[in-house]
This record gives structure tokens, C-alpha cells and sequence, in this order.
């Protein structure tokens, strides 16, 4: 049967966690705990960050666009699945489900590419450390955030145009909690080994390239590490990007799992437990991997409360 038999439909219903209401209820008020911290965190190191002189360095000046990330694509998602929480129908219109898919798509894919950024840097400070200043100048990180939003961009729309132009027929249920392309394409009555493939191709690429950047540059680090005869100073120095390891293997792992598999595969329960995680609980746990076990970020933060609380101690003597 033709595509112009069937029409897009006026609204997708989204499947939630659960119709139990107390625990819906409950829920609401984990994730809106959770996103809070997320938005308060993340958004406080991104001040921290610019704020702060000792921090005005290339690999803070990417972690401050990872946590910007980290808020974007959380936002995009989950403040509609607070909503859905506490209504009895889920429902998004495709023009929404379509933004939701973009603006999700396109941050998250930057972010792999941002996180390779931060591993090129951990390779340029640790192996490379009198070029370091040539390799990580202003003009490289601009161009490595400016690669990073143009390349989401690009693979996201793609993603949405061929997506919203398959015919949909029968269910409206999106089977996951917002609006993702495999679930997605799981509802079209027409052949989509096409958007399959794309999906495969180009989030295989963003993944693989980015993390073969990452793989390297943790390769040529190791062996720098094992080059130091202190044992002291081989876990100084590789404890410096201990926190961007631990990162970068939750982070890959759970993309790799949700995206690298055909649609045919697609198992509602483990992709949802998933999703959940990358969505939600990596960016409400990033600002602590990257920073709050971090020395620099430490001495940051102690040294701005104590400018806050010198300047108040000022400002009430002078009154």
C-alpha cells in the first residue's frame, strides 16, 4: 500500500514507567530531585568555571560545555516526562515529538565529541607537555566546540527528516517516555532498513571515530605512565584523567547498547532502564566524576565562598 494512505497522526502517546498513580507520584518527585540537582550542578560549575582564573583552562573550558550539554539534553526530555508523571494521558504532538528528537539527538551527539576533546586534551598535557600551549590553543578548542554543535545538528536533523517522513499506520504508542528514533521506527507500516542503516552509519561513526580519539589518546597516555619510574608519579599523573575514563566507559556504554542494535531487537524494559540512565542519572552525576574529586574545582569553590562570605562580612560592618 502507498505512503499516501496513511497520514501522520495528530498525536503520539508516550508509555511511562507505570498507570500505578502513588507511584507515579513518587516518581515525579525522584526525578524532580534529580533534575534539580542536575540544573543546579551543572550550572554551577559553568559559573565556577568563568568565574574563576585558575579555571580558565582548555580542559575546563570543555567541561564547562559538557556540563552546558549535560543540562540541554536532560531539559529537553525531562521536564515533559515530570508532566507525564502526573497526567493520565501522555500524549506529545509530532511537532513536538519531532523537536524533542532533535534537540536530544544533537546534544547528545555533541557530547561525544566534546568528550573526546577532553581526552585529546588529558594526551596533550600528559605526553605532549611543552607543545601543549600550540596544541591546545584557543583556535583548536573553538574549532573542536564549533565541530561538536554542527556535527549533532547535521546527524539530528538528518535523523528527524527521515524519520518523520515514513508512513505511520495502526499504534500510536511511542514505547518509551519521549520521543527516540528506534521506538519510532518500530510504529511505521513502511520499510525502514533504510533509517536503520543511516542510524547504524551515523551514530556508529560519531561513536566509533570519537571513541577511537578517545582509545588513543588513553593509549599513548598509559604508555607515557608507564615511562615514569616513581610509582608516585605515575598515579599522579594518571589520576588526572581518571575521572574522564570512568565518564567516558558509562556514558559510550549505554549509547552503545541503545543505538547499535536494530529496531527488531528493541526490548522495551532494558532500553527504558537505559535511556533513564543516560538521560538522567549521568548528567546529575558528571559534575561530581569530573569535579568535586577534582583539587583545582575544590579550591575554586572554597576560595569563591570565602569571597562571598568576606564581602558580606564587609558589607554588614559598613552598615
Amino acid at each position: 500500500m502507498s505512503k499516501s494512505n496513511y497520514s501522520m497522526p495528530t498525536e503520539f502517546l508516550l508509555v511511562g514507567f507505570t498507570d500505578y498513580l502513588p507511584l507515579r507520584v513518587t516518581l515525579f518527585l525522584v526525578f524532580l530531585i534529580i533534575y534539580t540537582l542536575i540544573v543546579v550542578g551543572n550550572t554551577g560549575l559553568i559559573i565556577l568555571v568563568n568565574i574563576t582564573s585558575s579555571l580558565q583552562t582548555p580542559m575546563y573550558y570543555f567541561l564547562s560545555n559538557l556540563s552546558f550539554l549535560d543540562i540541554s539534553y536532560s531539559t529537553a526530555v525531562t521536564p515533559k516526562m515530570l508532566v507525564n508523571f502526573l497526567t493520565s494521558r501522555r500524549t506529545i504532538s509530532p511537532y513536538g515529538c519531532a523537536l524533542q528528537m532533535f534537540l536530544f539527538g544533537c546534544f547528545a551527539d555533541a557530547e561525544c565529541l566534546i568528550l573526546a576533546a577532553m581526552a585529546y586534551d588529558c594526551y596533550a598535557a600528559i605526553c605532549k607537555p611543552l607543545n601543549y600551549p600550540t596544541l591546545t590553543s584557543r583556535r583548536v578548542c573553538a574549532c573542536f566546540i564549533v565541530l561538536a554543535y554542527f556535527s549533532g545538528s547535521v546527524t539530528s536533523v538528518v535523523h528527524v527528516c527521515f524519520t518523520f517522513t515514513l508512513p505511520f499506520c495502526g499504534s500510536n504508542v511511542v514505547n518509551l517516555f519521549f520521543c527516540d528514533i528506534p521506538p519510532l521506527l518500530a510504529l511505521s507500516c513502511a520499510d525502514t532498513h533504510v533509517n536503520e542503516l543511516l542510524l547504524f552509519v551515523l551514530c556508529g561513526f560519531n561513536q566509533s571515530s570519537t571513541f577511537m580519539v578517545i582509545f588513543l589518546s588513553y593509549v599513548c597516555i598509559l604508555i607515557t605512565v608507564l615511562s615514569i619510574k616513581s610509582s608516585g608519579g605515575r598515579s599522579r599523573t594518571f589520576s588526572t584523567c581518571a575521572s574522564h575514563l570512568m565518564a567516558v566507559t558509562l556514558f559510550y556504554g549505554s549509547l552503545l547498547f541503545t543505538y547499535l542494535h536494530p529496531a527488531t531487537s528493541y526490548s522495551l524494559n532494558s532500553d527504558k532502564t537505559v535511556a533513564v540512565f543516560y538521560m538522567v542519572v549521568f548528567p546529575m552525576f558528571s559534575p561530581i566524576i569530573y569535579s568535586f574529586r577534582n583539587k583545582d574545582v575544590k579550591n575554586a569553590l572554597k576560595e569563591a565562598i570565602t569571597r562571598k562570605l568576606d564581602f558580606q562580612m564587609n558589607e554588614s560592618s559598613s552598615h
